[in-house]
């Protein structure tokens, strides 16, 4: 049986309280709600997906390597707050072949300055920010095309 392309799925800091961390913001989406529409999507598009979570920096870029090393197709990485403040993270997107797509529930230029600049942009292959839980899906659906 061939083995479906994988679609690394990271979150960052914090994401693990989606739901109820701020909802007039981030939403009343659990990561486990996107995850299970992830997966839905992902089957219907003959992917597979990946999904994790770590409030550790370190985490996230062994992630991107291994995604690399495991020849994953793309990945998707919403950064949460180490958008703002990671060169380390910047550096491990711009090592690495597979293509990362930003993502974002809410819209970082409608909120306070310090949001408004990305580390990751700059090295991403593309940004979807401001959709909600959505965010996640279109960016799968672009994944997919790679």
């Amino acid at each position: 049986m061939a083995t479906l392309p994988t679609v690394y799925v990271l979150n960052g800091p914090n994401l693990n309280l989606l739901g109820s961390r701020e909802p007039e913001v981030y939403g009343s989406d659990t990561l486990d709600d996107i995850a299970g529409r992830l997966e839905d999507r992902a089957q219907a598009l003959g992917l597979a997906v990946e999904i994790r979570q770590s409030n550790h920096e370190g985490h996230l870029i062994d992630w991107l390597h291994e995604a690399q090393a495991e020849g994953a197709k793309a990945v998707i990485l919403n950064p949460g707050g180490l958008t703002h403040t990671s060169v380390a993270l910047h550096d491990a997107v711009k090592a690495i072949a597979t293509p990362v797509i930003e993502v974002h529930l809410s819209n970082p230029q409608a909120r306070e300055s310090f949001r408004r600049r990305s580390f990751v942009a700059p090295v991403a292959a593309g940004s979807i920010a401001g959709f909600g839980a959505s965010g996640y899906l279109l960016a799968l659906d672009a994944a997919a095309s790679f």
